[in-house]
């Protein structure tokens, strides 16, 4: 496992360091504008996989990925209008969008689902990540399943335990401020409904839906 601390001088050799553990299938543990997250190729059978045992995820619970643009979302499902007008309204990485995928892309964290789930963080370091990969990378917290996910990487390894020998790369932010989660729409119903309330408040969501 490598570690990398992130600074000005160090973000371009993270960025590339994270591409390419990303194409080998590896697992990344990065900070974003949320959390800490485990990132791989989100439409990667074998490097979801991985996620899961990280995590000892029940693996019918659903992730999500970050992507860079609305554009690349749509290359994996379908953005309905009111999907598409809330997300140029609202801040960056303050919403997960939740919309039926398209017919092709069933692996990865589509596999056995019928819906892509998707945040555009505000984050340079992701966004950069993701474009040069060119692919949505998971999104999912560095945590154990069912425990409170930690803001430094010191205690997320420690959680962690044995699996931290499958994290390939540690991109060190050092530790991350409390932040809300984003808020969880899901458009792949209609009307739209919200799956979690975070930074967005649902009566926010509600009256710009209306």
């Amino acid at each position: 496992m490598k570690v990398l601390s992130l600074t000005q001088a160090t973000h371009s050799e993270a960025v590339e360091a994270a591409v390419e553990v990303l194409r080998k299938d590896g697992v990344v543990l990065m900070p974003t504008d949320t959390l800490y997250a485990l990132a791989v190729s989100a439409f990667s059978d074998r490097a979801v996989e991985r996620i899961y045992d990280i995590k000892s995820r029940d693996p019918k619970k659903p992730l999500h990925a970050l992507v860079d643009s609305v554009e690349m979302a749509g290359w994996y499902g379908y953005i309905s209008e009111p999907a598409r007008n809330l997300l140029e309204l609202l801040p960056k990485g303050k919403i997960t969008c939740v919309v039926p995928r398209h017919v092709e892309c069933d692996a990865g964290i589509c596999a056995e689902i019928n819906t892509f789930g998707f945040r555009i963080p505000d984050d340079n370091l992701c966004g950069e990540i993701i474009s040069r990969f060119g692919f949505p990378i998971t999104a999912t917290s560095a945590n154990r399943s069912g425990e409170r996910p930690a803001r430094f990487v010191e205690k997320i390894l420690t959680q962690l335990g044995d699996a931290e020998e499958h994290i390939d790369l540690v991109l060190d932010a050092g530790e991350l401020p409390e932040r809300e989660p984003s808020t969880v729409v899901d458009f792949s119903v209609d009307p739209p409904i919200i799956l979690r309330e975070g930074a967005i408040s649902a009566q926010q969501i509600k009256n710009i839906l209306m």
